[in-house]
Order: structure tokens, then sequence, then C-alpha cells
């Protein structure tokens, strides 16, 4: 037994367009640019009375053969000529004649070098009351501003203009499936009012068709069709896309079967060029109206669509004002807060103001800032990742997020739908608007979930048989994303990066002067280092010289002393600010420091300089730590030289070295039960030249904290301190534990 081929996409891959054939209630004519027959319907025969056989290469006036009346054919060929010059032939449509004391219309249409020729039985005694009719209705249609209301006129007159037993204005959702949003009826036919048809129904081809030819009438589902023939049988196929009596494709005239529908004729309902709805009209027994009605309703469906257009425009320009101004508030935000993220998330109108979202999360520069309640911050960063990975445009949107990211099911109550705005790919920064779930009950006309059935050993997907009422409850879906909140959303984007850019416009100002500053900086450095240290030390070197003339007398000795000193003090203050000024440029060595020995060195480098013996040093717990060993030995040198310079005021003082080790850090205090600090000038204790009011009889120049604060932050540190005036101070060091 032979494995049987599946073809489940046969509705989709259907040549609708180029079926070959016509249906049976018009006549078919083909001419080529030069106006001769090419092509033709094989019913012609019944209309004209000839042989297929002599049709074939016969000019445009040989119809004047079957014509009632002279020369038909040359004004037909006027119409045409004025009909290509404008490549449109609706001023020109329909072009009247008779043929054998009959009425037709010969509705002509173009398509490349082709010129068709229709010709449909016309319906004289309504020709009159055409006009009328297309104004009452109209008139009536437009009477109501409800929109439920103007769809509702719209089905009920063209009804009235048509005659058909159901007439249904069907639309579009967003995943092609539609919904019949109103009818009119006949009484005794149940309402289909609020039934859902799966998008399958009408495949994607016959979309693009409604889209080109706004009209199709199916006068009877169970008539056959008429072949196109053609005296060169490799011609190649004649596109009917335009054309009003196109053969229908046969799996859609079993669809209108199983529904017992017998004619069906339909208006296209569009907006901005794209596919809105149908105006779906249903016979259950044939019927045929001739081409001056369908135009007429064909009217009502252009009118229809002018006003859903000029409503759904109403709406969305009222939402994109909304969105509009709370971005030109963000946009101020933007331009006066110099921190992004607050503009973002802390003021009155946030970034959940662009979008009708329930809740929205920022992740920006490392953060993660989120607004209304939203997803745990686990599903945040695996939902982060995922789309990371996943989406490659700069926005996505979806109402149906478990579909692409099933894990999202154990959110779908906050977060059925989202949309994702990339703000910087590199950095991982983006925001993400969430919408909840919306439980939706909707009732199928028929189970929507297609058959299988077997044709010449493939198998194609069937219409169903039943159309009876089928529910189902659709879940983890949310409302679908506007445009114009798409828009917002774009535009909310610019807006940041152009703020980013200006500020990193200034970092860049900012940054040269910094650079220039620098300069300026490592100027004063050797103008200190050169221009004042020689002085310094001549004044030093004469006072000296004159301290071995013996001849000075115990006061003039005292103040050279004194001389001395004062040169050895700005000395070794302008050493201090040479090494502060020079701490930021300075390179760190990282390598692992054995902390035991070198807190061991310091003491023992303090212990011969200044003979501390009556000081007690204790030393507990020294874990190893990573840095620049010349740079930590001046961190605990210079803290353990403030410990021992304020605290000589203590008969035995106790001086406690102590290292800990927590889960981020690897943390030193140096505590000393000396003078201590005021609380009211221990802020500034690490500015530069910054000396506390209770010191000022002790040697120093303020400049060693500050020196010891830089050094901490150069190792990503921290330095604190705590001290209670006359009983001490403790300061503490943190270092990262990773190396």
């Amino acid at each position: 037994m032979s494995t049987l081929k599946l073809d489940l996409t046969n509705c989709d891959r259907e040549l609708i367009h180029i079926p070959g054939r016509i249906q049976s209630h018009g006549f078919l004519i083909v001419l080529d640019s030069h106006y001769l027959i090419r092509y033709f319907s094989a019913n012609i025969n019944s209309l004209f009375k000839v042989e297929l056989k002599e049709i074939a290469g016969q000019p445009i006036s040989w119809l004047d053969n079957f014509f009632d009346g002279s020369y038909q054919a040359d004004t037909l060929k006027q119409s045409i000529i004025l009909g290509r010059s404008q490549n449109n032939t609706d001023q020109t449509n329909p072009f009247f004649v008779s043929i054998n004391g009959k009425p037709f219309y010969i509705i002509i249409s173009l398509l490349a070098d082709n010129i068709f020729l229709e010709f449909e039985q016309a319906t004289l005694s309504l020709i009159d009351d055409t006009q009328r009719i297309i104004a009452r209705s109209v008139t009536l249609m437009l009477a109501n501003n409800s929109l439920n209301k103007l769809v509702e006129n719209a089905a009920l007159q063209v009804k009235n203009i048509t005659g058909y037993d159901r007439v249904m204005i069907y639309k579009f959702a967003q995943d092609g499936h539609g919904e019949v949003v109103a009818e009119a009826r006949n009484p005794n036919l149940e309402s289909w009012l609020g039934l859902h048809y799966p998008a399958s129904d009408i495949p994607q081809q016959a979309r693009e068709l409604y889209k080109l030819n706004p009209t199709r009438l199916i006068a009877d589902v169970n008539n056959a069709t008429a072949e196109i023939l053609t005296e060169d049988n490799n011609l190649i196929p004649l596109d009917l896309t335009f054309s009003q009596l196109r053969a229908v494709s046969p799996i859609h005239i079993q669809y209108l079967q199983n529904m017992g529908v017998a004619s069906s004729y339909s208006i296209s309902l569009l907006y901005h060029g794209e596919l809105w709805g149908l105006i779906a009209c249903h016979n259950y027994t044939a019927r045929f109206i001739d081409f001056k009605l369908r135009e007429a309703s064909k009217l009502v469906g252009y009118l229809l669509s002018s006003a859903l257009t000029f409503r759904q425009e109403e709406e969305n320009n009222n939402a994109r004002e909304i969105f509009s101004n709370n971005l030109d508030l963000i946009a101020k935000y933007l331009q006066l807060n110099t921190n992004i993220t607050d503009a973002l998330t802390g003021e009155k109108i946030t970034i959940l103001n662009i979008a009708n979202a329930e809740s929205a999360v920022l992740f920006y520069e490392n953060q993660v800032i989120k607004l209304g309640n939203t997803p745990s911050d686990d599903e945040l960063n695996e939902l982060n990742n995922w789309l990371k990975k996943n989406n490659g445009d700069i926005i996505f949107q979806t109402d149906h997020l478990s579909k692409a990211y099933p894990p999202s099911l154990s959110f779908k109550n906050l977060a059925s739908g989202i949309m994702h705005l990339v703000l910087s790919k590199e950095l991982g920064e983006s925001i993400i608007w969430f919408k909840r779930e919306q439980l939706q009950n909707i009732k199928w006309a028929g189970n929507p979930e297609k058959k299988e059935v077997i044709i010449d050993g493939y198998k194609h997907i069937s219409p169903r048989n039943s159309f009876r009422e089928w529910s189902e409850t659709v879940t983890a879906k949310s409302e679908n994303w506007a445009s114009e909140e798409i828009n917002a959303a774009l535009r909310l984007r610019d807006e940041i990066l152009y703020a980013v850019n200006l500020k990193a416009g200034a970092i860049r100002l900012l940054n040269e002067k910094l650079r220039l500053a620098y300069e300026e900086l490592n100027t004063f450095s050797y103008t200190i280092s050169h221009d004042l240290k020689n002085p310094i030390a001549a004044i030093k070197g004469f006072a000296q010289l004159m301290l071995t003339d013996k001849t000075h007398n115990s006061e003039a000795l005292t103040m050279l002393d004194l001389i001395v000193g004062r040169a050895d003090q700005m000395t070794f203050m302008i050493n201090a600010i040479l090494n502060y000024t020079q701490m930021e440029k300075s390179m760190i060595s990282i390598q692992k420091i054995i902390m035991n020995d070198l807190i061991k060195e310091v003491v023992n480098d303090y212990d011969l300089e200044k003979n501390i013996d009556r000081l007690e040093i204790i030393v507990e717990g020294t874990p190893d730590i990573h840095g620049d060993a010349v740079m930590i030995a001046q961190v605990f040198g210079n803290l353990l030289g403030n410990a021992i310079k304020y605290s000589t005021h203590q008969k035995k003082g106790l001086i406690h070295i102590k290292g800990e080790i927590n889960e981020k850090y690897i943390s030193y205090s140096i505590s000393d039960d000396g003078i201590g600090i005021p609380d009211a000038q221990i802020n500034g204790i690490f500015d530069l030249f910054n000396r506390t009011d209770n010191v000022k009889e002790i040697e120093g120049t303020g400049v060693g904290l500050a020196i010891v604060k830089r050094i901490v932050e150069k190792h990503k540190g921290q330095i604190t301190v705590k001290s209670v005036l006359g009983k001490g101070s403790n300061f503490i060091i943190s270092f990262p534990k990773q190396a």
C-alpha cells in the first residue's frame, strides 16, 4: 500500500484567479490589443448561434452581426479606447446592448494587453429605481452616529437593494478569523450574529482578490461552469482577477453547499487599502442580480468603508493624542532630569502611560525598575533572556505570549500580551509592557478544525459539514496592541536615544574640561615641586647657616629654629599635595597581599620610629586581599599613624586592628581610644586639608585621610568612620571579595 501524501495547504495554494472557467449566467470574450478575439467562453455559441471554431481571431466589428442596431461594435470600441486611455473603465461600464431583442450589459475590464468583455443580462425594470434606491439607502445607513447602528443599517440597506435572504457584516480579527458583527435576515432564519469563522474559510489569495475586485457574485452554486477556449492552447492561462464571471473554487462551492447556500454575493470593506471585512449576502435559492444593482450595493460598501475609516481614525486620533501628550511630558522630563531612569519611571507620567498596558518594566544600566503588578524577578529575568535571544527586531509585540514562550503560562493573569522595545541590544537595555489575560468565549460557526479527505492520493483539507454553534473559551490571550501603542513606543525610543546622546555629549564636554583640568593640575604640581620647593630649601639652608653663627642671641636662635621647622612643615605639605594629585594617575598593580606580613611591617616601622611601647596594638584576623601592596601599605600606615598620633594623651592606649570576611567583602577595622572626632565635623573627615578643631595643636596636613579614601575607591572599596568625642575612633575599610 502506498504512503499517502499530505497537502494541508490546498486552500492557500489554489490558483483561484486562473480557474480556466466562468460561471454560466454570463458570457466572456477577450480581445487582444489589436481588438481581435483571442479567448471566449464555451457557452458563447448559445448567445451568438455560431460555431465555436469561427470565433477566434475575429475583429471587434464582427460583433455587429449579433447586436441589434447599427455600428454598436464601433461605439463599444470607443468606450474601450477611453477606458484604456484612463486605465480605468468605471466611467464606461456598463455598455448597454440588445442581442436578439434581449437587454445585455457588457462589463469592460482591462488586464495587461487583454480586454475583457463580459456579457450579462440587464434587468431594465429596475434601471429607473437604482438612483432612488441608492439615495434612500445611503440616507438611512448614515442616519446614526453609533458604529453598531452604522453596520446594522448598512446590512439592512444592502438586503433591500439585493433582495438576498441574509446579509451579514463580517469583520476580520488581527489573526485573520472573522466575526459577524451585524446582520439583516428573513424572519424564518436563525441569527448568526456574533458567530466566528476561522481564517481558513477565506484563504489568503482570496483576501488579496477581494482587495483588487471588491464584489463577487455566485449566482447559482449548482450550475455547471463554462470553459474558456482559445485557438492556441499554448497561450498562458487567462488571469480573471478583475472578472465578474470568474468561476468559483470547488472547495468554496462545497463550503456553500454544506451551509445550504445556493447563491452568494460579497462586497469588500477596506481600511487604508487593507481588508477590514466583508458584506456577505446569502440566498437559499439561486439568485442573479445585474451589474447596476451590484454597483448600487457596492456604493454602500464604499460609503461604509469610508465611514468605518472615519470612525476608526477618530478613535485612533484620540488615543494618539493622549499618547502624544504623555510622550511630550516624558521628553521634557528627559531633558530636565540628568537621570534617565528617574525621568522614565519617577515622574507623574511614566512609560506606563504611553500604552494601554497594566504594567511595565525598564531594564536600564543594570537596573530593573517595575511599574504596576508585574511577574516576579526570576520570571522577568528569564523572559528578558528569551527575548534577547529570539527577538531580533527593535520592537516585538504579541497578544498570545504563551504561544511563543510557553513558560509565560505561569503568569498569564499578569502578562498574556507583551510589547518589547529594544533600547540598546549591546547593553541589553529594553522596556517591556504587559497586558493581562482577557478570557474570551468564542461562538464558532461549527468546529473550526478542518477535516482531511483523500483525493488522488493526497490528503486535502475539506470544508466542514456542520455549522452548528460550537463554543470555545480562549485563554492566555490579551487585548491586541494597537498601531498607536506601537508607534508611541517607537517614538519613546527616539526620545530616549536623543536624551542619551545629549547627555553623552555633555559627558564628552565634561571629560574635555576634566582633561584640561588635569593638565593644569600637572602643571600646578610641577610648579609646586620646582618653583616652591627650591625657595623653601634655600630658606631652610640660610636659616641653618645662620644658626652656626654663635653671635646671635637666644631669641634670634629660637626664631631661626622656628624658620627651619616651618620650612620642613611646608616641604612636608607640598609632598602630601603631590602625593594626592598623583594618586589619580597612579596605576594599580593587582596581586595577592599577605595581610599578616603587611600589617606586621607597618606596626614595626612605627615602633622603630616613634617608640610606641606605651601603646598596646592588638591584631586579630588578617584575611588576605587582592590589590596594590604599596598603596594598601600606605592606607594602613596612614590609619595606624593617626591612631598613634591621636592617642598620645593616653597613659596606656589601645589600638585594635581586626579583619573579617562576609559573603561580599573583606573588611578591616582600625580602632583607637584616642581623642575622637566631633559629631559636627565627622562628615568632612575625608576632605582634602580638612582638620577638626580638636587637633589644631597636633602636627598634620589634612591630606592623609583624603589619600586613604582615594586609594580605597581605586580598589572598588569603601571606607567609613564611627567616632565618639573623647573616647576614640573606628575606621572600617571594606574591599570586594573577588579578585
